[in-house]
């Protein structure tokens, strides 16, 4: 460690030191600090935070209708393969993508005259994100949604299914995770096929990375259907969904900044005038110290010092606080990321509102405050 390392690290934890006694030594200017920067955090948390934190449950609600879906949809006979795969590979704004054959009706095999529960070819790079766990395909074998296994009368993924129409039986050897994406093909049962294989395809399903790609992808999609009748196939998206994503999150978002602007606004004010006010009171003892050599960026350090230890106490209180109130009532609750930005926001303005108070008693002339009666 340089010498000038060694030097600094004493006076920052001097300072410290001598912050933290002058803070707890002005008792009623420290509390008076911790108590309006913790009423400042409970109030932008009780108002903009819980606002947020309803936005968040609104998006995700939002979200779980699949914002992010393309659907495609094609009549028995309409020309769209498995190729169209390969056409839509590499597509920027594609997160995830599979297409699944025409339903072929089956039973358990173990169960005559059983329930009929249609199955799927699938063919896609990412398959095994549906399985639970995940789990790369076994050739010749079928993954079963839970829906699917109840209708079979499968306990568990355990067992072989037989198509009505004859053909050989195709062991059931994985669980399927349905989500939204998935959702209207339930009871979902798949046999994924090897790379290569080229197939009819009755449903593709497409999801985009943000829901703002909907409309550009899904324009894209329709180009490359290369279908011989495009009156064969039909494409639903969430277009409208993503657009009232858009519309919730401008307007909730938008209301409570001009709030939190005017709360930190006041709360700035007020702590700049405590601080001014501390800072006359105590001018003897900075003339004090400015004639004994503290240097005016000794007599800053303390001053912001001693206004950021209470502050950051009243940051962490107001927030916890307005966030267990919230819990308690049953509202929604912002994320601790949220909480802890407001924390380390109102710590900041605090020190930022003592910049003047500070730099004032660090200008102010030692021999005429020690003349002060």
């Amino acid at each position: 460690m340089s010498a000038a390392g060694d030097v600094r690290s004493p006076l920052v934890t001097a300072v410290l030191r001598e912050g933290l006694a002058s803070a707890l030594a002005q008792r009623v200017a420290s509390v008076v600090c911790l108590v309006i920067v913790a009423g400042m955090c409970a109030t932008v948390v009780l108002t903009s935070g819980r606002t947020v934190a309803a936005e968040a449950a609104v998006l995700a609600t939002i979200d779980s209708a699949g914002t992010r879906t393309i659907t495609v949809r094609a009549d028995t006979g309409s020309g769209l393969d498995s190729t169209v795969l390969d056409r839509l590979a590499g597509v920027r704004g594609i997160a995830w993508l599979a297409a699944f054959g025409p339903a072929l009706d089956t039973t358990n095999t173990a169960v005559v005259d059983g329930r009929r529960v249609p199955l799927r070819r699938a063919w896609g790079q990412d398959l095994h994100e549906l399985t639970t766990p995940a789990r790369s395909p076994v050739p010749g074998a079928a993954w079963a949604s839970p829906a699917a296994l109840a209708a079979l009368g499968m306990p568990e993924a355990a067992g072989s299914v037989t198509p009505r129409t004859g053909g050989a039986a195709l062991p059931v050897v994985g669980t399927l995770r349905v989500d939204q994406r998935l959702a209207a093909l339930e009871p979902l049962l798949v046999h994924p096929v090897p790379d290569g294989t080229v197939g009819e395809v009755a449903v593709l399903v497409v999801i985009t990375r943000a829901p703002d790609d909907v409309a550009p992808v899904a324009a894209l999609v329709r180009t490359v259907l290369d279908v011989p009748d495009p009156a064969t196939v039909s494409v639903t998206t969430s277009e409208n969904l993503a657009d009232l994503r858009a519309v919730v999150s401008g307007q909730l978002g938008s209301s409570g900044r001009g709030l939190v602007l005017l709360v930190l606004a006041a709360s700035g004010v007020l702590v700049a005038a405590i601080l001014h006010g501390l800072v006359m009171l105590r001018r003897r003892d900075y003339g004090r110290r400015r004639a004994l050599g503290a240097t005016r960026g000794l007599i800053v350090a303390l001053v912001l010092t001693q206004t950021a230890l209470p502050a950051a106490v009243g940051a962490a209180l107001g927030c916890a606080g307005a966030a267990l109130a919230l819990a308690v009532l049953g509202d929604p609750v912002p994320a601790a990321g949220y909480l802890l930005a407001l924390a380390v926001l109102a710590t900041a303005l605090a020190v930022l509102a003592a910049v003047v108070p500070a730099v004032t008693a660090s200008r102010r002339d030692p021999l005429t405050e020690l003349r002060v009666p």
